[in-house]
């Protein structure tokens, strides 16, 4: 009788697990089928952009000569212009106040694989209108998206050393900008002129191997933030009105505690709209007495977030887990050790290209077949 009784309970015990479904792996998952990849990184090639100490400039504020990307090179932006992928990216020199002012240099790449760099800076401090903003710590993290008609948009982060501002800049070629100023700068008579705000994500739509800013229910649609994820609209992508919900910025997703983004998150390349709502690959930190105890604290990862394309405000799926991470000796060793930041995002010669920087110091490259 017993035997019987041990017999059935193990069949049961059996029974349940075999039911149970299979143990996703990291950043997967059984049933968010919008998800974006998987992708696999560019090991014989990567990391694709380094610092160089043969590229001097002149600049206009300190009057001298300046190895403008001698210290490091990161965080890029990238969008395929007449066949070839054009990538904008953070560069650092190593003088001054804050050891290193940061430019916007430009990249050109047949293949999405080997890029050759222009030999000046494309975007830095000028004696101009924003110099009380981007000097001395410079220009930084550019994400860039093209409008209607063939136009270039870029937010990027101007900092001060004291805060970081968001700002706009546009261009016809991807050489030539011209600035617009603080994205948040005339709202409300100025009150978020002095608010510390990065990193904008244009929501966009896919043609081609184009991604153009795309107008939901009459108005552009920017995420931003770095701690948590808000939202803005514009009227013409210069002038930016951020989303508040009663006497704060409206949070439309944060950090979450016992999670790979246990920190902060931070929206990486601009957003797009597909089949399934708006994707939105963001970075997040683990850090602080909520961490993942399973990842290495201080580690930037990075997830998906899709949301709902007739109210850019409501999430409607997120990963549970991250589905890219520092694993490699120049993502986890640099001027900030264990991060891969993801910004820019296109898709050329029918595959999905993915641009990051490296423990802020060197650029690399992951890619993923389209479907």
């Amino acid at each position: 009788m017993k035997a019987s009784i041990i017999h059935c309970l193990l069949l049961l015990f059996v029974f349940f697990y075999a039911c149970q479904p299979p143990v996703a792996e990291q950043g997967a998952s059984t049933n968010q089928v919008w998800i974006l990849g998987p992708f696999t990184k560019a090991d014989d090639v990567n990391p694709i952009l380094l610092p160089s100490d043969k590229r001097s400039f002149q600049d206009p504020i300190r009057q001298e000569e300046v190895l403008w990307e001698v210290k490091d090179v990161f965080n890029p932006a990238v969008v395929v212009r007449e066949g070839k992928v054009h990538m904008l990216f953070r560069a650092e020199d190593s003088v001054g106040r804050y050891n290193g002012t940061s430019r916007i240099g430009l990249a050109i790449s047949d293949d999405g694989l080997h890029f050759e760099k222009l030999p000046d800076p494309v975007l830095y401090p000028d004696e101009d209108f924003m110099k009380i903003y981007e000097w001395e710590g410079g220009i930084e993290d550019p994400r860039v998206v093209e409008t209607e008609d063939g136009r270039y948009i870029m937010t990027y982060t101007a900092y001060d050393g004291e805060t970081a501002r968001l700002c706009v800049a546009s261009s016809p070629d991807l050489q030539n900008w011209e600035k617009h100023g603080l994205a948040f700068g005339d709202v409300e008579n100025g009150q978020y002129r002095d608010l510390w705000s990065k990193s904008g994500a244009i929501v966009c739509r896919r043609e081609g191997e184009q991604l153009i800013a795309q107008k939901i229910n009459g108005r552009y649609w920017m995420y931003w933030g770095d701690k948590h994820l808000h939202v803005a609209t514009s009227e013409n992508l210069l002038d930016w009105q951020p989303l508040e919900q009663g006497d704060s910025l409206m949070q439309v997703m944060s950090y979450r505690p016992g999670y790979f983004d246990s920190d902060l998150v931070e929206p990486g390349p601009p957003a797009f709209i597909t089949d399934a709502g708006i994707l939105l690959i963001y970075n997040g930190r683990n850090y602080g007495p909520d961490r993942n105890p399973d990842i290495e604290e201080g580690t930037y990862s990075a997830g998906q977030v899709l949301l709902n394309p007739e109210n850019p405000t409501e999430v409607l799926d997120r990963t549970e887990s991250d589905f890219f991470r520092p694993d490699k000796d120049y993502e986890i060793f640099g001027q900030v050790n264990k991060v891969v930041f993801l910004q820019g995002l296109v898709p050329f010669q029918q595959k999905w290209f993915l641009y990051y920087g490296t423990a802020d110091s060197k650029i690399a490259v992951a890619v993923s077949p389209m479907e």
